[in-house]
C-alpha cells in the first residue's frame, strides 16, 4: 500500500545518544571525508583505511527523517532470512536532493546508535561521491573496503557485489523506472531491520505498485 508521510523521524532502539529532532538539530561535528582532492594512495597489499566515509563539502543543515514507515515482509527468495520483517521508510527528496537526504538519514542513524559497519548506501542513479572518489583508486581498493565491513558503504543499487546490512538507505537520484523498480526489492531484500528510501513519494509509490 502507498507510503504516507508522517512526522519526520527514524526510529531505532539501538542503545545509545538519541538524536535531536531535525527541527532544531544542530549538524554534527563534519566527519574528515576525502573529497575530490588527490590523496596519498596505500602501499600495496596494505588494509584498507577504516576512516568512516562522509560528505565532500561542508556540513548541512538537518534534513527531515523519514516520516512515513511500514512493516514489509522480505522477498521469498531470501529462504529462512525471510520471516524476519524489516521496517520501510520513506524520506521525501526530489532527484537532485535525494543523495543529501539519504547522507542526513546516515548521520541520524549513527547518532542513535548504530553502528558504521551496519549500514549500507545505495544510489540509483550517479555514485555517491564517496564512491567516485574510492573507485578513482581502483576497484580493488573499493571492494576492499567493502569486504572489512567495518565501516558505512557506498555503492550503486544494482552491485550485486554488495552485500546486506541491518540498515539499508536507498537514494532515488536518477535512473530509469525499470531500474527503479529493480533497485527497491533488491534493496529490501539486503536490507535486515530497516530500509529507508530517499527520493519523489509520487514516484516511488507507484513503482512499488507496479512491483507488488
Amino acid at each position: 500500500m502507498p507510503l504516507i508521510p508522517e512526522e519526520p523521524q527514524i526510529h531505532e532502539s539501538v542503545p545509545g545518544p538519541r538524536a535531536t529532532p531535525a527541527a532544531g538539530r544542530t549538524a554534527p561535528t563534519p566527519r574528515p571525508v576525502p573529497g575530490p582532492g588527490p590523496r596519498p594512495a596505500p602501499p600495496r597489499g596494505a588494509p584498507a583505511a577504516s576512516a568512516r566515509p562522509g560528505k565532500p563539502g561542508p556540513s548541512r543543515g538537518a534534513v527531515p527523517g523519514p516520516p512515513g514507515q511500514r512493516t514489509a515482509p522480505k522477498p521469498a527468495a531470501q529462504g529462512a532470512a525471510a520471516a524476519a520483517e524489516a521496517q520501510l521508510q520513506l524520506i521525501p527528496a526530489p532527484a537532485d536532493g535525494a543523495v543529501d537526504a539519504a547522507d542526513e538519514a546516515v548521520d541520524l542513524l549513527l547518532d542513535s546508535g548504530r553502528a558504521p559497519s551496519e549500514v549500507l548506501v545505495l544510489t540509483t542513479g550517479d555514485p555517491h561521491p564517496w564512491a567516485t572518489h574510492e573507485l578513482s583508486f581502483g576497484e580493488a581498493s573499493y571492494w576492499a573496503q567493502h569486504d572489512a565491513a567495518d565501516d558505512v558503504f557506498y555503492a550503486d543499487a544494482g552491485a550485486t557485489r554488495a552485500k546486506g546490512r541491518p540498515v539499508v538507505v536507498v537514494a532515488v537520484n536518477g535512473g530509469s523506472d525499470e531500474t527503479v523498480a529493480q533497485a527497491l526489492p533488491a534493496a529490501m531484500a539486503r536490507a535486515g531491520a530497516l530500509l529507508i528510501v530517499c527520493g519523489d513519494p509520487q514516484r516511488i509509490n507507484a513503482l512499488i505498485g507496479a512491483t507488488a
